[in-house]
């Protein structure tokens, strides 16, 4: 058996699709590529694909991961070509390793975010983002599935800070752009939690939704505060696999 991780984006209107919706798209991909897949035991066998900490609905993503297991192995690179192709326009899979390390749910531990905030100044957000980040802890309220929650959104944020508007892209109205890195805890914190933080804090409330995309998940370093990438390690090992090879064929016997 053979595992392979894959990193896919969703972009456009298709960051409206749920999470069930591109487990459909998906699974319609593999049977289109005739990709080998592995199958659970039991009356109802069904691939095995393994999704880890997908973006809310409505969110654009960058960087959202999932692994699978193959019966007979292929090349990553063509794999996700053939997958690529046979996914809609918006659903892109943009990466692909032979998993060769464990844990790669345990490597995503933090996410950057990037929130688009039109119609608001971005001196007004500047001063709003000071406040968040001066204070002790931001309480936020969200509606659960058990009625109504209220929770500390303070400590999950690494950063917060406002950038400025891409040059390429101006616009008669004003604009802010925030960029978020966020730890994964429970309960987890999400950008409109920090929006609501915002407003806490501040009275911030954007005319409009934010258009938020994630940007990036993986491994948070914390004397940085940056986000590695968790594919990282198992290119290095294939890397290492693949050096170590023409060695051990050097010292075979003829």
């Amino acid at each position: 058996m053979q595992r392979i991780r894959l990193r896919y984006t969703k972009r456009g209107r298709l960051r409206f699709t749920s999470h069930r919706d591109f487990q459909r798209a998906f699974e319609r991909a593999l049977r289109r590529a005739e990709v080998p897949m592995a199958y659970s035991a039991g009356f109802t066998p069904h691939p095995k694909v393994s999704y880890a900490n997908a973006a809310p609905t409505g969110t654009g993503s960058e960087a959202e991961y999932l692994e699978i297991a193959l019966t007979q192995a292929r090349d990553p690179e063509k794999l996700r070509l053939l997958l690529d192709e046979s996914l809609p326009a918006g659903l892109d899979v943009v990466d692909a390793v032979e998993a060769r390390t464990s844990g790669l749910a345990d490597r995503l531990t933090a996410s950057v975010w990037e929130l688009r905030l039109d119609g608001v100044d971005p001196a007004e957000v500047g001063r709003a983002v000071a406040a968040f980040n001066a204070a002790e802890a931001v309480e936020v309220q969200r509606t659960t599935k058990n009625g109504l929650r209220t929770f500390d959104a303070r400590p999950a944020v690494v950063q917060l800070e406002t950038h400025s508007e891409p040059a390429d892209r101006p616009t008669e109205q004003p604009c802010a752009i925030l960029r978020l890195v966020v730890r994964h805890v429970t309960p987890a914190v999400r950008p409109d939690d920090v929006l609501s933080g915002l407003r806490a804090v501040a009275d911030l409330a954007p005319p409009v939704p934010a258009a938020v995309t994630r940007l990036a998940q993986g491994l948070l370093d914390e004397e940085t505060g940056t986000v590695t990438d968790p594919l990282a390690p198992d290119r290095e090992a294939a890397e290492a696999h693949s050096k170590a090879e023409p060695t051990a064929a050097a010292k075979a016997p003829a």
